[in-house]
This record gives structure tokens, sequence and C-alpha cells, in this order.
């Protein structure tokens, strides 16, 4: 059971301040607030991993995912993001919604694995670069990472084009996927090479389980 409604949780995710000055290199694509809410939603209604919980927030951007967690009862929330501009936006968005959350700046793909925070999470949320440009297989590198933080499950968001890879890989790396939701991501023009005001592209939702341990 979720503390509050859908339609609330995206009012409030509605006004979170997206990137300024997006950079392409690091694929930053704001997640849309609609998308971000029946996530979150879906994790706590259906699963019960967010209230109460610890959360990672892999790649964090300006914080949706992250203040989306803690508006649906995170006991407490961290996120993980690469660039000091998008980390700026969170720190913002987080003091002016008055809502207590932390944002490391962390390369999650080098200084997370084999870091003091093993396990350390009970979930790890994500919408991680797609692995376009020059950022092939960048979504299973966070998966791998997201795998070493969470005791319980990780929930990130991958293109339904490579829905066989993501299984057989989630699979080799001793979790349990499965496809929560299959989502179309619109993702508005944020860059000059855009030719067309928005795209619609398949993604689906999936939810890794890790095996039950002892804590």
């Amino acid at each position: 059971m979720a503390r509050i409604k859908l339609k609330k949780l995206e009012e409030f995710l509605q006004g979170i301040d997206g990137f300024e000055d997006p950079k392409i290199l690091l694929e930053q694509y704001q997640t849309p607030p609609h998308i971000a809410s029946c996530m979150l939603y879906e994790i706590q209604s259906q699963y019960g991993d967010l209230e109460e919980k610890v959360v990672a927030d892999l790649g964090c951007g300006s914080g949706m995912l992250s203040i989306g967690s803690f508006l649906l009862g995170a006991a407490h929330t961290v996120g993980f993001e690469i660039d000091p501009d998008a980390a700026s936006i969170f720190v913002e968005n987080a003091t002016e919604m008055e809502i207590p959350i932390d944002c490391i700046l962390s390369d999650v793909t080098r200084d997370l694995p084999e870091s003091r925070f093993g396990k350390a999470f009970d979930t790890v949320v994500m919408n991680p670069p797609f692995g376009t440009k020059k950022n092939v297989g960048m979504d299973m590198k966070f998966l791998e990472v997201g795998i070493f933080l969470a005791r319980t499950a990780v929930y990130s968001l991958h293109k339904s084009s490579t829905r066989d890879f993501v299984k057989k890989s989630a699979i080799q790396l001793g979790v349990e996927p499965k496809i929560v939701a299959q989502l179309r991501y619109n993702i508005d023009a944020a860059y000059k090479f855009h030719k067309k005001k928005s795209v619609d592209i398949d993604v689906d939702f999936w939810r890794f389980q890790l095996p039950k341990t002892d804590f």
C-alpha cells in the first residue's frame, strides 16, 4: 500500500526542476513525472520496497526518483550522480521541497563497486543511460552496481529492444529478472541534433530480485 495516491505523487514530481544544460555524453534526459510516479507507485504498492526502506538512486540527475521515493515513505534516500551541475539541481530541488535526502557526487561505475556501500541499501532504483552514442553497455554496468548495493531488489528501465539480452545478463549475475511493465518513454527534444519535438521509445520496467540472505 502506498501512503499517497498516484495522482498526488505525479503532481508533486511535476514541480521538480530538470536539467538546465543537459549533457549528451551522459545521456541526460529527465525521467518524465508520469513514468517516474508510475514506477515508484508500483514498487511500493505491489512489492513494499520503498516505505521504511533505505533506497539508492543511481544516476539520480535532478532527483526525480529520489524525491519520489521519499514521498512514498523511504526511511532514507541517497542519490549518486557524476555531474556536478545535475547534483546542484538535485540539492536545490530537495531544499525547495524541504525533503531530507542526500546526493553524493560519484561515478557509480568506478567509485561504488567494492565500496563501503556494498549491500547498504534495501532497494536500488534507477533510470540508467540506455547505452547509445559512446555509452554502449552502460545500462548493464549500472545494473551490476545496483546488484552490488542492494539487499532486496533493483528496479530499472531498459529499452525493450534489449529485452532478451537484459534477461540473460541478469540471470548470469545471479538475480531473478521480471518485467513489471512495458512503457512508452517520451523524450522531448533537448539537443541540437534532435529533429523531432519528441520521440517515443519502447521501454521495459524491470524488477531484479536478489537471492534471499540473512543480514
